[in-house]
């Protein structure tokens, strides 16, 4: 797989390098910083959906994880080697990939394509990052074209740079409060109460006493 060089220096605070990566169905990454993630995969696991449009791309995944129904004929047969078809239907394909991934040992995961189309899908695939965390215990990072999604549980400290927004969005947390942003956190009620917060120096602290998801742009305003 063809190796990618991003000069961002964002680039340098996003955590690497990772176990495995998996890019769901939704809008291709267009960005340096999720392309680079693809192109330097170690080992690339593609939900069924997104392997006729990755493929087209000559990039060729390691497996193609899914029910198969959204998988192209002609691609299915040509690849039928890295073709692992999972026919229930409680979970999305996204959870067939990630639990694939955790089968083959692998804990750290990088998420690409799972936000664009279909708005129920890009909810649905955020908030399935906190239940990987605790249901999977493992470490996963959603990468979108304009900054990171990343579950966290009780004290957490990012790295971060200053002016970098913020987002967070609380999920089971009953106290709730931050270091090293503009306003201060709270037991946000509403997702939104929880965004456009701004990072105010290279790292920020948030505690909590439950689980909760924070957004952070590549860029700072």
């Amino acid at each position: 797989m063809a190796k990618t060089d991003v000069t961002n220096d964002s680039w340098e605070r996003c955590p690497k390098p990772y176990d495995s990566v998996i890019l769901a169905n939704g809008d291709y990454p267009t960005h340096p910083i999720p392309l680079s993630i693809l192109h330097n995969a170690s080992h690339l696991i593609c939900c069924d959906g997104a392997a006729t449009q990755l493929l087209l791309y000559n990039i060729t995944p390691d497996a193609i994880v899914g029910d198969g129904d959204s998988l192209l004929p002609p691609f299915k047969k040509q690849f039928s080697h890295l073709v692992h078809i999972i026919d229930e239907q409680e979970y999305n394909d996204l959870t067939k990939a990630t639990r694939f991934a955790i089968q083959q040992g692998f804990k750290t995961i990088a998420y690409l394509g799972c936000t664009g189309k279909r708005e129920d899908h890009t909810l649905g695939n955020i908030s399935l990052l906190s239940f990987y965390q605790r249901e999977f215990h493992i470490q996963p990072v959603m990468y979108t074209d304009h900054g990171t999604f990343i579950p966290c549980q009780g004290i957490q400290t990012l790295p971060s740079f200053p002016r970098q927004q913020v987002s967070i969005f609380n999920l089971t947390a009953t106290a709730l409060t931050s270091e090293g942003l503009r306003w201060q956190s709270y037991p946000y009620r509403e997702w939104w109460q929880g965004t456009l917060n701004e990072s105010l120096a290279d790292t920020f602290t948030i505690h909590a006493d439950g689980d909760y998801i924070v957004f952070q742009t590549y860029k700072g305003k």
